[in-house]
Order: structure tokens, then C-alpha cells, then sequence
């Protein structure tokens, strides 16, 4: 056989496997953002743990983009893994340390790990968020306030902003209600979030897929 033609052969026999090399590499090295879409269409699926362990592969592959991953935290809350939850709502509060809504699911998973006295004596310290009602549900979560004054904040100001404001007040009460191992109340609270003033913006939906999840019908 012509040298030159054998020598070809292995060039073209080099490069294939070089090829194959960097298509596997690819396959076992996701795209980050393939991950992150990955882990919020699974969640909205109704699949929570495989949700899960999208984030935790997104992680693996970015640790530096842990912090901002609260979303990596509701898929941990619905999976159960409420330890990891608790770990991923705390690094969430470096990058955004004025969000009553990281305290709330912060305190969810804790309660459901530990208990209701641990998380509200664990309660992580929160900026200024002027966000109706969250300066109520807030209150409420620290163990004072009341119910009623979430809801007297949320039917408070424009009329347009309303319906928003009582989606939030119902999904913060249902979380509340469920940390606290009241299944009744929060079936109640979760129901309206995802019925009556049900919003189709994340966390809107995050009380529709809760219902969804728990077997609760939302209430029109």
C-alpha cells in the first residue's frame, strides 16, 4: 500500500477520534443555561426532584452561580430535601439581602426540618422590602402580627394592584400554615393564591403547582 495514502488514513482515523473525544466531552459538560431552563420546566412539570437535580448539576458545573439560584430552593422545598433548601436560602441572601420572600421559604424548610420554634428563632435578618404586603407576612413569620393584617395591606392601595397583592398574602399564609403543619389553613390560603387571585408570574405559579402538587383543588 502507498505510504502516503496509509499516512492519510491515520490523519483522517486522528481527527475522527479527536472528534469523538470533544462530542463526548460536550455531552458530559451541559450547557449552563440547558440546566437552569431544565431545572424550571421540570418544576412547573410537577417533577420536583428530577427539578432538583437539574440545579444541583447546574452547581456542579457553575458553583459561583449558587447564590443566585433561589429558584434551585423552591424545587429543593417540593422535593423534600427541605436541609439543602435551608443551605441554598442562605447563600441566597448574599446576593439579595432585602427579600422577605428568601426569609419566608428560608423559614419553610427549616420548620420542616427542624420545627416551627427553630426556624422562627433562626429566622434570617432581612432588609427593607416595600413590596405589599411583605413587611406584614413578615411580621407574621417572626411570630407577631396577625392574618388579618396581611390581608388589610393586601386590598390596601391602587385597586389595579390589588388582585397581585392578595396572591402573594394567600401564598406566604398556605406556606405559613403548611410549615406550621396546619394542612387545613393552608389549603384554604394556597387555594386563592391559585384560584381566586391566581397570577400567571413565577411565584403565581409556584402556588398553582403547590396546589397541583398536594392534590388541592384552587378556589374560584
Amino acid at each position: 500500500m502507498d505510504p502516503t495514502i496509509r499516512l492519510d488514513r491515520r490523519s483522517l482515523l486522528a481527527g475522527l477520534v479527536l472528534a469523538l473525544t470533544a462530542r463526548a466531552a460536550a455531552a458530559k459538560d451541559p450547557d449552563p443555561n440547558t440546566l437552569f431552563n431544565d431545572g424550571v420546566n421540570l418544576l412547573f412539570a410537577g417533577k420536583p426532584k428530577e427539578s432538583a437535580e437539574a440545579f444541583d448539576a447546574l452547581v456542579k458545573l457553575r458553583p459561583q452561580i449558587e447564590p443566585e439560584l433561589w429558584q434551585r430552593g423552591l424545587a429543593l422545598y417540593y422535593a423534600d430535601r427541605f436541609a439543602d433548601g435551608v443551605a441554598q436560602f442562605e447563600r441566597h441572601k448574599e446576593v439579595n439581602p432585602a427579600d422577605v420572600e428568601n426569609v419566608t421559604w428560608h423559614f419553610a424548610c427549616l420548620a420542616r426540618d427542624k420545627d416551627v420554634d427553630t426556624a422562627r428563632k433562626q429566622l434570617l435578618p432581612v432588609g427593607n422590602d416595600a413590596r405589599v404586603p411583605m413587611k406584614e407576612v413578615l411580621d407574621l413569620y417572626r411570630g407577631q402580627g396577625s392574618v388579618e393584617k396581611v390581608l388589610a395591606a393586601a386590598d390596601a392601595g391602587p385597586e389595579t394592584a390589588r388582585r397581585n397583592q392578595r396572591c402573594f398574602a394567600h401564598l406566604y399564609l398556605g406556606l405559613l400554615a403548611e410549615a406550621e403543619g396546619n394542612a387545613a389553613e393552608a389549603e384554604k390560603q394556597m387555594a386563592l393564591a391559585a384560584g381566586k387571585y391566581r397570577m400567571d408570574h413565577f411565584m403565581g405559579k409556584i402556588a398553582q403547582l403547590h396546589c397541583q402538587l398536594r392534590g388541592w383543588k384552587p378556589a374560584e
